[in-house]
C-alpha cells in the first residue's frame, strides 16, 4: 500500500477520535456516517476473499457495524449525549 504510514495514521485517528466522540455524542451523526463508510470501505477493500472463513467473519462483522452507526445515523445520539444537551440550550435560547 502506497503511504501506509499515512493510512496507518488516519485509521488511528478515525477510529480512535470517532469512538471518543461518539461515546460523547458529540456531533454523532456525522461522526457515525464517517466510521460507517470507513468500516464499509475497510469490509470491501481488506475482507473481500470469501473463501477463507476468517475473512469472511471479518467482512460480515464490518457490514454489521456499520448497520449501528447507521442506526446512530438515523435516530442521533441519546438523551445523554452532548448533541441533546446543545438541542436544550438552543431550545431555551429561542424561547
Amino acid at each position: 500500500m502506497p503511504l501506509a504510514p499515512l493510512c496507518w495514521l488516519i485509521a488511528v485517528v478515525l477510529e480512535v477520535g470517532g469512538g471518543l466522540l461518539l461515546v460523547l455524542g458529540f456531533r454523532a451523526a456525522a461522526v457515525a456516517l464517517a466510521l460507517a463508510v470507513f468500516t464499509l470501505a475497510a469490509a470491501v477493500f481488506f475482507h473481500h476473499h470469501f473463501a477463507d472463513q476468517n475473512q469472511m467473519i471479518h467482512f460480515l462483522k464490518n457490514i454489521m457495524m456499520a448497520g449501528g452507526l447507521l442506526q446512530i445515523v438515523h435516530f442521533g445520539a441519546g438523551p445523554y449525549s452532548v448533541d441533546a444537551r446543545r438541542r436544550v440550550k438552543l431550545a431555551d435560547a429561542q424561547h
